[in-house]
């Protein structure tokens, strides 16, 4: 009797094990160098960071995770669950992702394939930098006008970065209606248009396909200009 219970539990365990539910994205690649460890594919639910799947490497440097995905949103493959030591972000969607990278530079420039709403937000990304340089470059130049007190290098400076901060936000709103009918839209007005004026906001907001709208950044991002002009009435 105690032979058939034990036969009938490790029936159960390799069942479970072997009916593991594939979810519509399939999130597949290579960390070359990989000798030892876990990789977690891991998003946000509410204020949360979830675990979605995992799968441990022992001397294999290829791996398969997977999710169901209702709407598009950013993903973390990490290791041991651990995001603030060596992370890939990327935007998941229905279908297969590939992502190789390498275990000695893990996160720092990996290869994602196979999101259309990635290769967007890398697109973005590309020229965003440019920004970002310019404007360490403003900081180090007004620093420097500063020290050797030359006061009319510093208000030319202030005025230049104002310009460039207005380039910015035109680039980041055209970008965002170009692409309106793809959730990486929302998403960058979220994380990228802090600094845009409302009726930036809401002529961005106005331009989202219903689709996108319905997505979970589309919904986080009509609230947020809604929020905004709620507290503008007041």
């Amino acid at each position: 009797m105690k032979k058939i219970i034990a036969v009938l539990a490790l029936s159960v365990l390799v069942f479970a094990c072997n009916s593991k539910k594939e979810g519509n994205m399939i999130v597949q690649g290579t960390i070359k160098g990989l000798k030892k460890g876990t990789l977690y594919l891991q998003k946000m639910e509410d204020t949360l960071l979830v675990s979605i799947d995992s799968v441990s490497l022992l001397g294999n440097d290829t791996f398969v995770l997977t999710d169901n995905v209702d709407s598009p949103v950013m993903y973390y493959l990490t290791f041991d669950g651990n995001t603030t030591n060596r992370r890939i972000l990327f935007f998941g969607e229905k279908g297969t992702i590939t992502i190789n990278d390498k275990v000695d530079q893990f996160g720092f420039n990996p290869e994602i394939s196979g999101s259309k709403n990635q290769a967007l937000l890398d697109k973005y990304n590309k020229i965003s930098k440019q920004f970002q340089n310019q404007r360490l470059d403003f900081i180090k130049n007004e620093f420097e006008a500063k020290r050797e007190n030359n006061q009319e290098l510093v208000k030319q400076l202030e005025l230049d970065y104002q310009k460039m901060a207005r380039r910015r936000v035109l680039f980041t709103s055209n970008f965002a209606m170009t692409n309106s009918d793809f959730e990486v839209a929302p998403y960058i007005g979220l994380t990228e248009l802090y600094d845009a004026s409302l009726k930036m906001l809401d002529t961005v907001n106005k331009s989202m396909t219903e689709k996108v709208k319905k997505s979970v950044y589309g919904k986080r991002f009509n609230d947020y200009v809604n929020n905004i002009k709620t507290k503008e009435q007041k």
